[in-house]
């Protein structure tokens, strides 16, 4: 027992450490090929354009981007998010729709405070975003779990999953869902599918939160809108990022949800803090007016096919035929399935130890099953390192057959 532990509150024991930001630190400043974080390739970063906008900003709006400003975002941002999220097919909101967080992981853990109660009914996907789960844990839920299929979520195990629960009197309260470029698994839902998703939503009445943080970001094949733009009647929120189109030190995200939502979690960010960097927010705003994302994004894009490519193929050179994995259509993510035998929890320090990083499966399930899968990143390594890093883990896996 800690020296304090007596002082702090019960919630504390329901805390748990990133595995992400855990290997982060264990990797720092070592020679190990990294396939754990969810980094962009620092290539992407558009840094002269950054530069310029800052110096502009200091130069013209210095006492506005340097001052507290409103708690749901700045109002230019707002505005300039309402055009951006047009990008992908969402009409019909205006700046009251729009909020700003510290990054979508703020979004996460305010929206989660403010909706989910002890013992509420919650859908996620099997596997999922490790840290919604880590956030979505702290409220107690009754967790439900959908399997993810190459098309995404299997609706028809959702829809048997409510039906019992409404036979027993229950109700789902909201799903927790990645439609586009699924962290960790890299699919995408059909676009039949995400209508029949929003018509299951409205039979038995749960919201949705939408994780859109991929979604500017697939580069094979059909890209179909989010389920927000398919919302008729408001129960979808949206989750945005600017993490991975223009900085993730940036720390910038956003939500797109019905006013009375936006209120609610107005309120809880007041006592979180208060509000979000504004200087960022003005050069967010900028780099959206000036379209310097927008025209980054095609290059951002090849480069993320071109390195996924190439490590499926060092995986089709080096991972045994045993090895199944999925072809993400964009984000950063590759998943994969070991023999059932594997546990990649207790593989991890051998791989360490050889030089190779990644994010054992289990923690993306809310059950911690998945034992045997492993998330493996090829948007920040360098050719050379999948190469070598992928051979290594061949190898390793190879050798415990």
């Amino acid at each position: 027992m800690g020296k304090w532990e007596g002082f702090f509150s019960k919630e504390t024991s329901s805390l748990k450490s990133s595995e992400i930001r855990d290997l982060l630190k264990l990797t720092e400043g070592k020679s190990v090929i990294s396939f754990a974080g969810g980094l962009p390739d620092p290539s992407t970063f558009p840094v002269e354009d950054i530069k310029k906008i800052a110096d502009e900003i200091l130069e013209t709006k210095s006492a506005s981007a340097l001052q507290y400003t409103a708690t749901a975002g700045i109002s230019e941002l707002r505005k300039q998010l309402v055009s951006f999220t047009g990008l992908r097919g969402v009409t019909g909101i205006n700046e009251n729709n729009v909020f700003v967080s510290v990054g979508s992981q703020e979004a996460l853990f305010m929206l989660f405070n403010v909706l989910v109660d002890p013992g509420d009914n919650i859908v996620v996907e099997k596997p999922t975003y490790l840290t919604a789960l880590n956030v979505l844990r702290t409220r107690k839920p009754q967790f439900h779990g959908v399997p993810v299929t190459e098309r995404g979520p299997d609706l028809q195990i959702l829809e048997s999953e409510l039906k019992k629960l409404h036979s027993e009197g229950k109700k789902v309260k909201l799903m927790y869902v990645i439609p586009t470029a699924q962290n960790p698994a890299g699919t995408t839902m059909y676009l039949d599918d995400r209508k029949y998703l929003m018509e299951l939503a409205s039979s038995y009445d749960f919201l949705v939160v939408e994780d859109d943080a991929y979604g500017f970001l697939v580069f094979d094949g059909d890209n179909p809108p989010p389920l927000k733009a398919l919302d008729k009647e408001g129960r979808v929120i949206y989750l945005g990022t600017f993490s991975k189109i223009l900085s993730p030190g940036l720390r910038l995200g956003w939500i797109v949800a019905d006013e009375e939502i936006i209120r609610e979690v107005e309120l809880f960010k007041q006592n979180v803090d208060l509000h979000t960097p504004s200087f960022n927010q003005f050069i967010a705003a900028e780099a959206i007016r000036r379209g310097v994302i927008q025209s980054n994004l095609p290059k951002t894009k090849s480069l993320y096919k071109e390195k996924r490519d190439y490590m499926i193929n060092a995986m089709d050179k080096f991972f045994p035929s045993s090895v199944k994995r999925t072809k993400p259509v964009g984000g950063m993510f590759i998943f994969t399935w070991l023999p059932e035998k594997f546990n990649t929890v207790q593989l991890l320090q051998e791989a360490m130890n050889r030089g190779v990083a990644y994010v054992p499966g289990s923690s993306f399930f809310y059950d911690y099953s998945g034992t045997n899968t492993m998330r493996i990143n090829f948007s920040f390594p360098n050719k050379a390192e999948i190469e070598r890093g992928i051979e290594i883990l061949g190898n390793l896996i190879r050798s415990k057959l």
